[in-house]
């Protein structure tokens, strides 16, 4: 993959983070890195007084630094900013940090050597893989502790995966034959002031949210068929008199899915309406749809962005100190992408209860299990489903909404970016299994069906090339057995692309 710093899309950052598409730089990148650097030399040799080249850091802004500590300074500085604790993140989350650290650099606006940017590309290209602490970002001066721990790596110090194994710094860059960078004036603070380790999240978050959309749809429709779900719901004019966007494309799924269907209904043949969560499918995930493309739009234009501070300007000679390391676009993006999701898990759960309760169920049996009271059968599955949407409603509460103040009150308002973008990525790995659980009881589901009337020929073009997928993974539950395989099992289905990439080979592309 060639970086250029202008076009990085999220699944270009995918294939990158999860697949390791090996990178390198473009000829015009190169070419504007050199001019900056160049122009951070000579202001250097003029002996002007510039944030971050010749002065600390912070409240320290107004200490100037003598070029013979401009070195000690730089090193210094990361050493001071690697304070984070707590779990590390996962190896793809920095991945994609030092990818999108690589791309905001190449823009040409922060003044780093060719040199120190090249040993990132190559730390990325061996997968060398710093070991980066999950918590301490205020996300203001951008994402300073978790990329201060990247940043310790280059120099040789702090720890990495390499090859599965932990080691110092150090070590794994002679293993990989990569030498340690001694950073210069201004390169310290060029590669942790950014928002890298937010949108480094946002963009792992943002990818798995929008397969798990139509993923939900695909989860909906099985649904939508065990219950005899009134089809009328999701026609066309229906959705033409409010046109959003979202809502006009989930119902167009849905019906894709439901094509050819034998086990849906029409309004009054058996029930004049359905309830909500069937009903209101294409409002409730078109919703969703709706948060997810704004919210992608917005973190694409963050990850081609210049984010560190000063910025050097070198056609137009400046060298401008601003704020574009404040993380609030991303954080209030983050919260908003943590209720979209979080809402996809709330009404599949509601599904769910439906699917299981012999009240609601349209005549399946008790939690879809013969020889109900010996046999629990998927019972308690609605209660794993029912604790991962409490916990999600917990982290939906937005982290961007909070500020306290540091360094000595000079970075008085912060966006708390990180963790805003941390909740989002959790509710999205628990929606992942509230929808494997979904796809093991509407499987269930219908099997029962099928003894009543009709089989897998009569379900609907998307449907029935789903069940066949989970069919093949999990098979129909005939007494009790141990069930977080089999919603393991789902939730890699789901994960990996598979379920939503083979429907699609079957009805076409669900947006």
């Amino acid at each position: 993959m060639i970086i250029k710093g202008e076009d990085l899309t999220i699944e270009e950052v995918v294939n990158v983070a999860v697949r390791g598409e090996k990178v390198r730089l473009s000829d015009t990148a190169i070419e504007k890195i050199n001019n900056s650097r160049r122009y951070v030399e000579k202001i250097i040799k003029k002996g002007e007084i510039v944030y971050g080249v010749t002065t600390g850091f912070g409240k320290f802004c107004n200490v100037v630094i003598s070029p013979e500590d401009t070195k000690k300074l730089q090193r210094n500085l990361i050493r001071s900013h690697a304070t984070g604790v707590g779990e590390y993140f996962p190896e793809e989350v920095v991945r994609a940090m030092m990818l999108l650290r690589i791309n905001a650099l190449a823009k040409g606006y922060s003044g780093v050597r060719l040199l120190t940017l090249e040993t990132i590309i190559k730390m990325l290209n061996e997968n060398i893989v710093p070991l980066v602490p999950s918590q301490g970002s205020l996300g203001a001066s951008g994402d300073l502790v978790p990329l201060a721990h990247m940043v310790l790596v280059m120099m040789g110090e702090g720890e990495a995966i390499y090859k599965g194994e932990v080691l110092p710094g150090r070590i794994a860059l002679e293993r990989a034959g990569i030498e340690p960078v001694v950073l210069e004036a201004k390169e310290g603070l060029a590669l942790i002031n950014g928002t890298q380790a937010m949108t480094a999240l946002a963009c792992v978050s943002v990818a798995g949210a929008i397969n798990l959309s139509k993923a939900a749809d695909i989860s909906g429709a099985l649904t939508f068929e065990a219950l005899n779900g009134i089809i009328d719901a999701f026609d066309e004019k229906v959705q033409r008199v409010r046109p959003h966007r979202g809502q006009r494309a989930a119902a167009e799924n849905m019906r894709k899915l439901l094509d050819k269907s034998k086990f849906i209904t029409r309004q009054g043949q058996y029930k004049v309406q359905d309830a909500y969560v069937l009903r209101c499918i294409p409002q409730v995930h078109g919703a969703i749809k709706d948060a997810l493309n704004h919210v992608k739009n917005v973190v694409e234009i963050e990850i081609n962005s210049a984010t560190d501070n000063p910025l050097i300007f070198p056609e137009e000679g400046k060298i401008i100190s601003g704020g574009n390391f404040h993380g609030e676009p991303v954080a209030i993006n983050m919260d908003y992408l943590a209720i979209a999701v979080s809402e996809l898990s709330n009404i599949a759960e509601r599904r769910i209860e439906r699917l299981v309760n012999p009240s609601l169920n349209e005549g399946l049996p008790a939690f879809l299990t013969r020889n109900g009271g010996l046999n629990s059968g998927l019972m308690i599955s609605q209660y794993t489903a029912a604790a991962l949407v409490s916990e999600n409603k917990t982290l939906s509460f937005p982290a961007s909404v909070d500020s306290i103040p540091s360094s000595a009150n000079q970075e008085d308002h912060v966006s708390m970016g990180t963790i805003a973008a941390k909740k989002a990525w959790k509710i999205v790995e628990n929606t992942l299994n509230v929808l494997a659980i979904e796809l093991l009881c509407a499987a269930q589901a219908l099997d029962f069906r099928f003894e009543e009337r009709g089989c897998l020929s009569d379900l609907g073009k998307g449907t029935r090339r789903a069940y066949e997928l989970i069919r093949d993974v999990v098979p129909k539950i005939e007494e009790d057995r141990v069930l977080s395989r089999d919603i393991k099992k789902l939730a890699h289905l789901i994960k990996s692309g598979e379920l939503v990439k083979k429907v699609e080979e079957a009805v076409g592309t669900l947006e």
